[in-house]
């Protein structure tokens, strides 16, 4: 099994998936960690530049562990057989050790405006509402 890590400064688990260019991958064999290895994606490798329906460096993995990502990449993902997983956590080792002893503690994915880009779908049963820092709001739903 494979796990990658979002780590821009490799060094901790970093957000903005989307605009990563750096991973930890993480070879686990029976629920232990063998080794860990850093790719380095080019720009146009980025899952933000790259199409979802062309090959990815990372369509090997099993799990992707972020600070944070939009509904659009977990969507993405899942359609890879990704598991997309997103934890407040930023220690690179304990978060993969505590997905792989199931103490992971995860959040939710993050709805994401992009001056008008595209609109969001959401359909689950409630909605919260929050402010993001350029004074717009987004309604994000959950299924609490």
């Amino acid at each position: 099994m494979k796990i990658a890590v979002t780590s821009q400064n490799k060094t901790s688990i970093t957000e903005h998936s989307g605009h990563c260019r750096k991973f930890w991958i993480y070879e686990i064999n029976e629920g232990e960690i063998l080794g860990k290895n850093l790719l380095e994606l080019s720009p146009e490798q980025s899952f933000h530049n790259s199409s979802a329906n062309e090959p990815h460096p990372l369509d090997d993995v099993q799990v992707l562990i972020s600070g944070g990502m939009g509904k659009g990449l977990v969507r993405r993902l899942e359609g890879k057989t990704i598991e997309a997983i997103i934890t407040k956590e930023t220690d690179l080792d304990k978060a993969v050790n505590a997905y792989l002893d199931g103490s992971l503690i995860r959040e939710e994915p993050q709805c994401h405006e992009h001056e008008g880009e595209h609109q969001h779908e959401h359909q689950h049963e409630h909605q919260h509402e929050h402010q993001h820092q350029h004074g717009h709001q987004c309604e994000l739903e959950s299924r609490n």
